[in-house]
């Protein structure tokens, strides 16, 4: 007489979760990416802006028009120049973008996207 061996592995029910577990986080990732890319794109015009900055040369209205001029020629929809706060404290010029972002998933299920890495000293080398 033969016993059957036992099988060991994963069931169809079992892939089918996992698939779709998959199926979600890359969903998410996809509808995630573009605006994170716009964030990268954001920072890119903050640091050029701010390490272009001449303090005996500009003021703050010709930071904003530059950074409005930047974010429209690269079409950025996620944050308008109006939500850029550029400001002066203690002698020096701060320029700060930080912006929050909502992703819809599905249904009512949104994701968050907080950057708030954005705030630079305009003027100084390596702005950061």
């Amino acid at each position: 007489m033969k016993m059957r061996q036992q099988q060991a592995g994963m069931s169809i029910p079992g892939m089918l979760i996992i698939a779709i577990m998959v199926g979600f986080f890359a969903m998410c990732g996809l509808k995630m990416a573009p605006g994170y890319f716009e964030y990268l794109t954001v920072k890119e015009i903050v640091t050029k802006t701010a390490s272009q900055f001449k303090p005996e040369e500009d003021n703050i209205a010709d930071i904003r028009r530059k950074l409005a001029n930047l974010l429209n020629t690269n079409q950025v929809y996620g944050i308008k120049p109006k939500e850029i706060e550029v400001f002066r404290k203690d002698g020096k010029t701060y320029i700060d973008a930080n912006y929050e972002m909502r992703v819809n998933i599905v249904g009512r299920i949104d994701a968050v996207m907080r950057f708030d890495d954005l705030e630079m000293e305009a003027g100084r080398k390596g702005a950061n």
